[in-house]
């Protein structure tokens, strides 16, 4: 079993030159580094090693535990100023933009070109994984954050129903809290906080509000009446979590739901890996709702390999990586125990549950609709300056540093205004 490296061990062993390839004619290894150590995610980066294994390539894990990818990334920037780079990383958006800015990325056009990425990648994933010209990252996957995450045998033992606003779900939680069940798993860290608050926004404000504000920082949007309503709503539905939610890890409230400890989780689609390694089956065991009022559209992230510009005796092990990550096959197997949506819009729903048909249908129609959005929490609304601001905006109103959703506005204006 792979032994989780801390964020220091990770920049030691980068440091000290560890993650170097031994030079042969052709490096038969992929070394990977990424922040998929929960249960689900494992399983799902499983299947990747298994398919790289049938073509010869042996796997040097680099695992960075912390659900929203600031340690890997941490260690990551570490490696490449040493010069270390691994063949390739799990990124976000705007952060393979910013590698492939500095010029350390690598060029994976001729495969990208070969395979006809171009015709089958959705535009919004391609604007992160083409820059200049040239393919530097292999999308893995389309997540989205607007997710409810219900258990269904406490949801039936409540009475409950559907949310169909923000009123229900409040009105939902209220139910659970009576039951003595804990109603809204939640994990306190800041990521998990400004996930759950894209939905309350895009919830409160509708598409183009959303759109406005997290996508294109306008100021206007950033300090109105709905930008103040959306933390009062993010204040109401706090209320509902238990005393002992700060610093939990995403997959432990997951668990919680699973468990039939918590009501509902409100999560990007990931989440639905842990219910699949746990064997649970949706509408039997749980249940998937877009976030109440924000039906018809779609607030996303994409993992991608970002490629990196490494020798020439460890390119075929890159193109290998590529060549298998955006196969028909293994967007489908991948995906199925991930929880997420593939990357290519030409791969059959058919192996997928109902959760996951459901993400499908709803990707394609926000796509063709225009109310597919980057998520700002998750390094696709702008640059991670800016994301990061809004987090420990976010987050310090969720502690109780920021007291008012007037001051919250003041704060988040201020704070993105500073960063961009």
């Amino acid at each position: 079993m792979t032994k989780f490296l801390t964020t220091t061990s990770v920049i030691a062993l980068a440091l000290a030159g560890a993650v170097t390839a031994a030079r042969a004619a052709d490096v038969k290894e992929v070394q990977m580094l990424h922040w998929w150590t929960s249960g689900g995610e494992a399983a799902a980066l499983n299947v990747l090693k298994g398919d790289l294994a049938k073509e010869g390539f042996a796997w040097k894990d680099v695992p960075v535990a912390g659900g929203g990818g600031d340690a890997a990334m941490t260690a990551l920037k570490a490696m490449v100023a040493a010069g270390t780079y691994p063949t390739a990383s799990q990124m976000l958006g705007y952060t393979v933009l910013d590698y492939a800015a500095a010029g350390v990325m690598g060029d994976l056009t001729e495969t990208a070109v070969k395979e006809g990425w171009d015709k089958s990648v959705p535009a919004a994933l391609q604007k992160f994984s083409v820059y200049d010209g040239k393919w530097v990252a292999a999308p893995v996957n389309v997540h989205s954050v607007n997710w409810l995450w219900i258990n269904k045998a406490v949801m039936d033992k409540i009475g409950g129903t559907e949310p169909k606003s923000f009123e229900d779900l409040i009105a939902l939680l209220e139910k659970a809290k009576a039951a003595g069940v804990i109603p809204l798993a939640l994990g306190g860290q800041n990521w998990q906080e400004a996930t759950m608050f894209d939905s309350i926004v895009l919830s409160t404000g509708g598409p183009e509000f959303y759109k406005k504000a997290f996508n294109e920082l306008d100021e206007d949007s950033l300090k109105s009446d709905t930008m103040k309503k959306s933390f009062d709503n993010l204040g109401q539905i706090i209320k509902y979590v238990d005393p002992n939610f700060s610093g939990r890890d995403w997959n432990l409230a997951t668990a919680m739901v699973i468990k039939g400890d918590a009501l509902v989780q409100v999560m990007g689609d990931w989440a639905k890996g842990e219910f699949v390694a746990a064997k649970k089956t949706p509408d039997t065991d749980f249940l998937c709702y877009r976030f109440p009022g924000t039906d018809g559209s779609v607030i996303y992230n994409s993992d991608m390999f970002g490629m990196f510009n490494v020798p020439d005796d460890q390119k075929a092990a890159q193109v290998a990586l590529a060549t298998a990550t955006l196969s028909k096959s293994f967007q489908s197997a991948f995906n199925v125990v991930k929880g997420s949506v593939p990357a290519r819009t030409d791969v059959p729903d058919t192996d997928f549950d109902a959760c996951g048909k459901k993400g499908i249908a709803d990707l394609k129609a926000a796509n063709d609709g225009g109310t597919l959005f980057g998520s700002l929490a998750q390094g696709y609304g702008a640059p991670p300056a800016v994301a990061n601001a809004y987090k420990d905006v976010v987050t310090k109103f969720v502690h109780g540093q920021i007291t008012s959703s007037d001051q919250a506005v003041e704060e988040l204006v201020k704070a993105i205004d500073d960063a961009k």
